[in-house]
């Protein structure tokens, strides 16, 4: 529970960092876009005003031009302005089409002072027609000039097959007799208005908000995709790092428990090994005795001490486990070590019926102690002949491995190991066997650590096993 607890609490800071993570992607995301659509608006109304001071400019000028062409000189022939008669109604409509000609004016309409009626229009239809002028109209019969903006569209219709986009700006201006730009509102005699068609300006101006926002979603998108990916690699990072040290908390608890429990059987072992020694010795006083007065008993006295002995061997063998020596290295050939081993077992060997096959290397000594050395391969030797009972074959190889290893490998033909105990078998006090301590493996184990040496062990049920042990070579 302490363990997943911690490993929760080392996951929760980073939890919360990928939390924020995504909320400021997010956030920068909207801000990116607001930005975008302010930046186009920006730029629509700066066209908008562009073309709108354009359209004034041009309706002060058209104004001008009906009031020296058109208002005055029919003002003096005629003595009044009126459109009805054909004469006056033609020289207008000359002066409007040239001035407006190669320009982009959608239509030009005249109203009147009174009634809101139109005047003239290059649009024949709206001639004649009442109530057709905008609060802009008013605005200019009081002198000011206006304009209002007609736009229908955005970037939807920039979709192929969609509405065509319609953008038209309304100008209004005070047309004035004699004095076109004097502000004196007696001198306003209609009103004219001059609509600019700014379609195409408008669906440039959306396909530039389109391009922004779509170049913003792409940009944000490769950020998003890119920080999701540091946050998953982060992320795996960080389970593996939580893993590890989960795994090195279970590893340093497990040794704690070890230490804890080698203690306890130091002290038991200790505590035995000297009562022990003193049954033994009174067994073989009896034995001998018992071989005089009844003789035929003296195997009792002898399965005392044969089991005496046993027993002394695993008490040695909890209190090499729990207080293990400290190795003193010395230059150490491993062949000849092996060759000591060979030679101590040729006997059992043969009675077993398992054949030896040796195959040592010319290799350079290595830095160890001799003693415990010796210990790990008789003791893994020993091991390899108890998993062959009905004989086989024992095969024992040093040659120099890679990275300039020395590596000796010893083999067998026996019943072989299931994974799961492969997995176990150098854990303490694991044994598949009746009368094993499982402390053989352990302390093989603990011997090669303490030489900065590797081991491992390859097993097939069936098949056979194979340990592996590589040491660096003397510098």
């Amino acid at each position: 529970m302490e363990n997943d607890a911690s490993a929760l609490a080392t996951l929760k800071p980073f939890r919360l960092v990928k939390f924020f993570s995504f909320t400021s992607l997010v956030v920068i995301l909207i801000s990116t876009l607001t930005l975008a659509i302010m930046i186009s608006s920006r730029a629509k109304n700066v066209l908008l005003y562009r073309s709108e001071a354009y359209a004034l400019v041009f309706a002060e000028s058209l104004s001008h031009q009906i009031s020296l062409r058109f208002l005055l000189p029919m003002d003096k022939r005629y003595g009044r302005i009126s459109l009805r008669n054909p004469e006056q109604y033609e020289v207008l409509d000359s002066v409007v089409r040239n001035t407006i000609h190669g320009m982009k004016i959608h239509s030009v309409t005249i109203y009147g002072v009174k009634n809101n009626v139109v005047s003239y229009s290059t649009i024949d239809k709206r001639i004649g027609k009442k109530d057709q002028g905008p609060e802009e109209y008013y605005l200019a019969l009081g002198g000011e000039n206006s304009s209002r903006l007609i736009a229908d569209g955005s970037i939807v219709n920039l979709v192929p097959g969609a509405e065509p986009i319609s953008c038209r700006v309304k100008t209004y201006v005070p047309m004035r007799l004699g004095k076109p730009f004097t502000r004196d509102t007696s001198f306003v005699v209609g009103v004219l208005e001059i609509e600019q068609d700014m379609s195409d300006d408008f669906e440039s101006i959306l396909q530039f908000q389109w391009t922004i926002i779509t170049t913003s979603l792409f940009i944000m998108t490769a950020l998003f995709i890119a920080l999701r990916f540091l946050v998953a690699r982060a992320d795996r990072i960080i389970e593996a790092r939580a893993e590890e040290r989960r795994r090195l908390e279970k590893k340093l608890d497990h040794a704690e428990r070890l230490a804890s429990l080698g203690e306890m059987v130091a002290s038991v072992s200790h505590e035995i090994k000297n009562p022990l020694g003193i049954v033994r010795s009174t067994a073989e006083i009896l034995r001998k005795r018992l071989n005089k007065v009844a003789p035929g008993n003296d195997h009792l006295a002898g399965i005392i001490v044969e089991e005496t002995g046993r027993l002394d061997g695993i008490v040695r063998e909890f209190l090499d486990f729990a207080r293990p020596s400290q190795p003193e290295p010395k230059p150490v050939d491993v062949n000849k070590i092996i060759k000591k081993i060979v030679s101590f077992l040729v006997p059992e060997l043969d009675r077993k019926g398992i054949t030896l096959e040796s195959s040592l290397a010319d290799v350079p000594v290595i830095n160890a102690d001799r003693d415990l050395l010796y210990r790990a391969f008789l003791n893994i030797t020993m091991n390899s002949m108890q998993a062959m009972e009905e004989g086989g074959r024992l095969t024992v190889t040093s040659y120099k491995g890679a990275k300039g290893k020395i590596v000796v490998e010893i083999s067998d033909t026996g019943c072989g190991m299931a994974e799961e105990t492969r997995l176990q078998v150098f854990q303490p006090f694991y044994t598949t066997k009746s009368r094993g301590t499982g402390l053989g493996l352990a302390i093989v184990k603990n011997i090669l650590d303490t030489h900065h040496a590797g081991i491992d062990v390859e097993s097939e049920e069936g098949v056979g096993t194979t340990f592996k042990m590589g040491f660096s070579a003397a510098g």
